[in-house]
């Protein structure tokens, strides 16, 4: 019995040491507010967060450009002499007092046009131009005060950059659909003529019938193009739609409103674009610029020096890469004007300056640029 004592006594020693370390090393200690909230902030979002709980500065918001745009696009509708609509289509307010553009194809067949107004009210609308090589047509109602949409530039657009597209497809007025630009200078041969120009900007923004002669508007609601074409099997959108550049557009437009037609310059030239072979034939630094095969005797292109087998880079300083590319740059200006072009024959590269461009009348050959 006697020697049950001390180890009676040794347990309840270390029972104590035990409960007094327990105290010391696993009690809570208070902790300042501050310091929870930094540990909160400081936690890493969980990977299957809610999409409501998205940063909305994560995701484009159109909302803004929508009400901003929606106001400025109208729609259209052709009837024939008996009263018949014969064509519908959408028409972009470019002036508050009254110019409304559109696709030509829209109005080819009517002969009376009517504008429905995002405000409601239907005005009855007259023909103030058309140009068949570019596919536009400038109409004007008796109006005054509309809203009216700022005139973007083409040239800047990126190829990603969101754009929204606005009309009246299927008569659904002020329909927005969003995209982004897919490509540039596409030419797709949808337009009829030997001056036909075709440099379409590319989306996939959703485009349908009636959306013809409708806005293609960037983030900042301001006009980049007309939308005009589509791809299509079925008849409907399949993912490739086509509008024509707003520098373009502005041009047309401005001789519509002065001259009552288009005063479209040439060069004189037939062109074709450059491939490898022609790179490698022509020791072209890359394979770009745009291959003169015909220069025409007394044209612009003749009297600045250019021949058959040259090859043009840039127009005033800006390059081209492509037959649209050049096309375009040439329709932006008028019969009289001036303008530098670079070119490359044999390997090296040449300049001409103040050349004289001529207009459409003077040329002498079929199928002249």
């Amino acid at each position: 019995m006697k020697n049950l004592v001390p180890q009676i006594i040794v347990a309840i020693v270390s029972s104590c040491c035990t409960f007094v370390l327990c105290l010391y090393f696993f009690q809570r200690h208070p902790v300042h507010s501050e310091q929870v909230t930094t540990q909160l902030v400081s936690q890493p979002a969980p990977l299957n967060a809610s999409p409501r709980n998205w940063s909305a500065s994560t995701l484009p918001d159109f909302t803004k450009v929508a009400r901003q745009v929606t106001g400025a696009v109208a729609s259209i509708s052709a009837f024939n002499v008996t009263g018949y609509r014969v064509a519908s289509g959408s028409g972009v307010v470019i002036t508050t007092d009254g110019y409304i553009v559109t696709n030509y194809h829209v109005v080819q067949e009517g002969q009376r046009f009517e504008v429905a107004l995002p405000d409601k009210r239907s005005l009855p609308a007259r023909v103030v131009g058309v140009d068949e090589s570019t596919d536009l047509a400038l109409l004007r109602v008796a109006a005054e005060g509309l809203p009216a949409l700022a005139l973007g530039d083409s040239d800047q657009l990126e190829v990603g950059e969101w754009v929204l597209a606005v009309g009246s497809p299927f008569d659904l007025y002020s329909t927005v659909t969003a995209g982004i630009v897919s490509a540039k200078a596409r030419n797709i041969n949808i337009l009829q003529g030997i001056y036909a120009i075709e440099s379409f900007i590319q989306t996939d923004a959703v485009v349908n019938p009636g959306n013809s002669g409708g806005a293609l508007v960037n983030t900042q609601g301001e006009l980049v193009g007309i939308n005009t074409a589509i791809i299509s099997e079925s008849g409907g959108y399949e993912g490739y739609s086509f509008a024509i550049p707003v520098n373009l557009v502005k041009k047309v437009m401005a001789d519509m409103r002065q001259y009552g037609e288009v005063k479209r310059a040439v060069l004189g030239v037939n062109i074709s674009d450059v491939n490898a072979r022609i790179a490698a034939d022509l020791s072209l630094p890359g394979i770009e610029g745009v291959y003169v095969t015909h220069v025409n005797e007394g044209s612009s292109a003749y009297e600045a020096g250019l021949r058959m087998g040259d090859v043009i880079i840039s127009v005033n300083g800006t390059r081209v890469s492509s037959v649209p590319e050049l096309q375009e740059r040439v329709a932006l200006y008028r019969p009289g004007d001036r303008v530098s072009l670079e070119y490359y024959r044999e390997g090296r590269k040449h300049r001409s300056d103040n050349v004289v461009l001529k207009s459409m009348g003077s040329a002498a050959a079929y199928g002249q640029r």
